[in-house]
């Protein structure tokens, strides 16, 4: 479920069929999307941070996503310390997009709860759409 800022400018909602997941559709300034197969995947009001790292080079900590599928949770000890997190997948084309942070265990982390790493290489930017 999309709950970032700019969730007033979703325009379009694809129906449900034999279980896949529907895809959200956004409009209207800089916009992040899949870059496998052009899905929307967060808005730039939804960007937090872009100094963040993740597998393969840089990752940009968003608010929220849309159009995403989780992997099973697992604790990983990454740069910052160890956290529970579940892998993050487009609905359109299965890539791996990032993760999602479900739990931080250092008190100075824990902000991070419930936001998503996506990372660069996996996405494109469009404006004004």
């Amino acid at each position: 479920e999309y709950m970032g800022k700019a969730s007033k400018q979703i325009v379009l909602r694809e129906g449900t069929q034999m279980g896949r997941l529907s895809k959200l559709y956004l409009n209207g300034g800089v916009l992040y999307q899949c870059a496998t197969c052009q899905t929307h995947l967060a808005t730039e009001e939804d960007l937090i941070s872009r100094t963040f790292k993740g597998r393969t080079g840089k990752g940009f900590l968003f608010n929220s996503a849309i159009n995403v599928s989780y992997g099973p949770e697992e604790n990983r000890v990454l740069l910052t310390g160890l956290h529970t997190i579940a892998d993050v997948y487009c609905v359109g084309c299965e890539s791996i997009l990032g993760w999602k942070y479900i739990e931080a265990y250092e008190e100075s982390q824990k902000y991070k709860i419930g936001k998503f790493i996506l990372e660069e290489a996996t996405m494109n930017v469009i404006h004004d759409v």
